[in-house]
């Protein structure tokens, strides 16, 4: 018997029995059916929600969620019996679920958070919500109430950050507890109400071998940039939107050595470095009264004085890429960062741009120099047509030719075909080793001439 049903006929009086409280439930008819029984099941759990909310303890340390959530199971037993309202076992856990995910979680995105595959979560407005799983989008069966649903949710992520979000300042970056990245933009920016963006981070950081095993990299390529880490060669990793920057920045900050400061700078801290001398940074934006913001080219000066061996920007947007070239050419090898750019060559000229947007009236050619002094590598990721993320190609910067800035490719990946859906290729080396392996080499390792392709034939 549907749920609907039950709660009908839990309505009706028997010969003896006095109606129950449930009797004040009224299912809205405009719909008839499924409808219905959703209106039933909404109008249920809303009241049993704000009955709970009303009765627990305001003092209550929300934090110890196992504490709270045990509370509120013996209230919801106990508001169950009180109005006689019988539901099925899956019946009472999916309600049951479905309240404290209002109350102590995100609401119907609290279902998506914690699946394995999903990697993001995009709510364009109260009644559309789509997710990303394996590189494919597809629409899901949840929604919110309505616009205020939403932004109470909203609210609940960027409060504990000390952020806010509303007319005076519409759109928001933040994150969540286990460091996933959050985008939330209201009306009157937003047309289609409250849009959330939540780029999920594995629980488990992807390692290494995760990599090599999904074909994003391969063991010889991950050979060489290792040794670039460890021999403190800065670093900048280009790419598109979604295409992997960010884990792959994590991975590389695993191979800086153990007996290393590290200083890291972000928009919001996301990095997982699991080194034990790690200074994590994150900017601020400005308060009501338009004070206070920090930017991460505030942070990126400040840094500086911090003592860092190696300091690990984010990504790179605007002025900071100036004062992050600045750190590199002044004593503080082995820097990394990202940035969006569609290939190694177009990355180059993004931070030039970016330079310029210090507001330093600088020559193209001295900033071009800066860059050429300053970077040895350019990893390049794509995010493929069949969603999978790749290496695309691993570029050496080796100085200038005139007023042009030279690279020559290390690696470079051949796509061979496309076959039931999937990219078919692999990183290959070209056969060139880069000018900078007497770091390497003084940082006393000697990689085989394999990994750079010589002296081998048809791989």
């Amino acid at each position: 018997m549907s749920l609907l049903k039950r709660i009908e006929r839990s309505q009706e009086p028997g010969p003896e029995q006095q109606p129950s409280k449930l009797q004040e439930l009224r299912v809205k008819r405009a719909s008839p059916g499924v409808g219905g029984a959703r209106d039933a099941y909404t109008d249920l759990k809303n009241r049993i929600q704000q009955k709970l909310i009303a009765e627990l303890d305001p003092s209550m340390d929300i934090t110890q969620t196992s504490e709270v959530r045990a509370t509120i199971q013996e209230m919801f037993e106990t508001m169950l019996q009180e109005e006689q309202i019988v539901l099925t076992r899956n019946e009472k856990r999916s309600l049951f679920e479905s309240i404290v995910a209002e109350i102590l979680g995100y609401g119907p995105l609290e279902q998506f958070l914690n699946v394995d595959g999903i990697t993001e979560i995009m709510v364009n407005g109260p009644k559309h919500i789509y997710i990303e799983r394996e590189g494919k989008l597809q629409r899901v069966n949840a929604s919110f109430e309505s616009d205020e649903h939403l932004l109470r949710i909203i609210d609940r992520i960027v409060a504990p950050l000390g952020r806010r979000i509303d007319e005076g300042s519409p759109m928001v970056d933040a994150r969540l507890p286990d460091g996933s990245r959050v985008n939330a933009v209201i009306p009157p920016i937003s047309l289609v109400g409250p849009t959330l963006t939540i780029r999920i981070f594995s629980k488990i950081p992807l390692t290494v071998e995760n990599l090599i095993e999904f074909g994003s990299i391969t063991r010889e390529a991950v050979e060489f940039l290792k040794a670039s880490v460890i021999a403190k060669c800065n670093v900048i990793i280009s790419g598109g939107t979604g295409s992997g920057k960010t884990t792959l920045l994590n991975i590389l900050s695993g191979f800086i050595p153990d007996g290393e400061r590290i200083v890291t700078i972000e928009n919001a801290a996301e990095l997982q470095l699991r080194q034990e001398h790690v200074v994590t940074l994150e900017s601020r934006p400005s308060n009501v009264e338009g004070r206070g913001a920090v930017s991460i080219r505030d942070l990126v000066v400040n840094s500086l004085r911090m003592r860092p061996d190696r300091i690990v920007v984010g990504e790179v947007r605007s002025g900071e890429a100036l004062d992050m070239l600045q750190a590199m050419n002044t004593g503080h090898d082995g820097s990394l960062t990202t940035a969006h750019a569609n290939s190694p060559r177009d990355m180059l000229a993004r931070l030039e741009t970016m330079v310029l947007m210090a507001g330093m009236d600088l020559p193209h050619r001295a900033i071009r120099e800066q860059v050429a002094s300053a970077l040895d590598l350019v990893v390049h990721q794509d995010r493929m047509r069949d969603g999978t993320r790749k290496v695309t190609s691993i570029s050496e910067i080796q100085g200038m030719e005139g007023d042009v800035i030279t690279m020559s490719e290390i690696f470079r990946f051949e796509q061979t075909g496309f076959e039931n859906g999937k990219v078919i290729g692999r990183l290959r080396p070209t056969g060139l080793r880069p000018k900078f392996m007497f770091k390497i080499q003084e940082a006393g390792i000697m990689l085989p001439p394999s990994i750079f392709g010589i002296g081998t034939r048809g791989r």
